[in-house]
């Protein structure tokens, strides 16, 4: 019996199964193919990827310590946790605990020493003026007692002129009226003369010799005061001259005295200075405008040691800048300007590393700098500002905020990206487009 063929006209299963239709599978095989294989052809942005924390660009926007500058006991807290300051404001108020200085009128009692050591100063001056008039004095009187020596020595020397004069005068007389005794007593020996005669020659002889001896002793009488006077003189200028040396010891000592005088008031006005800086420390004051965290005394009458950490205050006005970490393969691909995109902790992004133009939620920024020495961590720190050219970052960042940095590097192809990684080669070196950013940094 032939089996007879038929066919029941189900609209549905023709509809699903499509058995009197031409498939169109190899169709779409290759189309979808042909994309992806277009699709390789696409540029690709190369990148590093490194986690960082928000920081501040800029040394005091970070959070810094207030440290006592002395040691003192706690009086008053001014503020608590939380709380935010301005610049100048009281912080705390703290006593002195040394014993140097807890007398409270210490400097008006430190000037005092100050004021009388200036008068002390001002009477050794004093007294070294009156040594300069006393020296002055003495050298004058001993110029003139010198002179007016000097003066009788002269008129001795005169008057030993005259009487030598005299001596020569007298000695010619000697010597004539002994010539004429000597004739007469030849003469009287011979009896030419008379006794009487020869005496009277004698006698005018006799004479003649007294006045030669006379006129001898007068010459030294004269030489005699003369020395005198040399002596007297010698004796003056000894004189004075210890006595200018007392009145010059006097006044070098005074100005010894003078000079120890004006060290020791510099040394008090040095103190005077420190004591009144002191007064000032005991009051704290709030460096700059920020937030007070993190307490390290928690009570009333607590010792602070000298430079103790008191509290942190957290700066309010930054300017934000991501640190963050890249390892040293990575490093000579970093120069300075690179454009880096930033996923910040709590901000939603959508994220196309290879094409950063298309990604959803991500901030600009710029290698500002990257140190040549490696951090404890391994790896190489780079500092990264916020891109003015870009959208400004959140106003909500805080420090502290984590952030995920994707540094840009070249733009290739899709299918040499894949090569590349496959292989495991490092990026492509990147190289600066703007000329006015040449020279700055490493080019790659």
């Amino acid at each position: 019996m032939d089996q007879v063929n038929y066919k029941i006209p189900l609209k549905s299963l023709d509809a699903i199964y499509l058995q009197d239709q031409e498939s169109k599978v190899r169709y779409w095989f290759y189309g979808i193919m042909l994309l992806l294989g277009l699709a390789l052809f696409l540029p690709w942005t190369q990148n590093i990827k490194a986690r960082g924390d928000i920081t501040s660009l800029y040394q005091e926007q970070r959070p810094q310590n207030i440290n006592s500058p002395i040691p003192g006991k706690i009086v008053k807290w001014a503020v608590k946790e939380g709380d935010f300051v301005k610049k100048g404001d009281t912080i705390m108020q703290i006593s002195e605990i040394k014993e140097d200085y807890l007398d409270p009128d210490l400097v008006n009692r430190t000037q005092q020493q100050v004021e009388a050591k200036k008068g002390s100063i001002k009477f050794y001056k004093g007294k070294a003026a009156t040594s300069v008039s006393q020296i002055e004095a003495l050298q004058a009187a001993r110029t003139f007692k010198i002179k007016q020596l000097e003066n009788k020595l002269g008129q001795l020397n005169n008057k030993l002129n005259g009487e030598q004069a005299e001596l020569e005068a007298v000695t010619n007389e000697f010597n004539l009226t002994k010539d004429q005794f000597e004739r007469q007593q030849k003469m009287f020996e011979q009896g030419l003369v008379s006794q009487t005669q020869l005496q009277q020659r004698n006698t005018t002889f006799q004479n003649a010799l007294a006045k030669k001896i006379a006129a001898e002793n007068k010459i030294a009488q004269t030489k005699q005061e003369m020395l005198i006077v040399e002596i007297e003189q010698n004796g003056v200028a000894q004189e004075y001259a210890e006595k200018i040396s007392k009145a010059e010891g006097d006044r070098l000592q005074s100005l010894s005295n003078i000079a120890s005088g004006q060290g020791e008031m510099a040394k008090l006005e040095n103190q005077v200075a420190n004591y009144t800086i002191r007064n000032g420390m005991y009051v704290i004051l709030a460096p700059q405008d920020g937030q007070i965290v993190q307490a390290n005394k928690a009570g009333i009458g607590e010792i602070l040691k000298d430079g103790e950490r008191i509290t942190v205050i957290v700066p309010t006005r930054v300017n934000y800048a991501v640190e963050m970490y890249v390892r040293p393969v990575d490093l000579p691909l970093i120069s300075i300007g690179q454009k880096v995109r930033f996923m910040f902790d709590g901000f939603p992004a959508i994220i196309f590393s290879g094409w950063p133009e298309n990604s959803y939620g991500t901030f600009g920024g710029k290698v500002v700098a990257f140190e040549h020495t490696i951090s404890t961590n391994g790896m190489f720190r780079v500092l990264v500002a916020e891109d003015a050219a870009d959208r400004p970052w959140p106003k909500q960042l805080k420090l502290g905020t984590g952030a995920q940095g994707i540094a840009l590097l070249k733009d290739v192809p899709l299918w040499y990206e894949l090569w590349r990684n496959i292989n495991g080669f490092p990026p492509d070196y990147y190289t600066l487009k703007d000329p006015a950013l040449k020279g700055q940094g490493k080019e790659k």
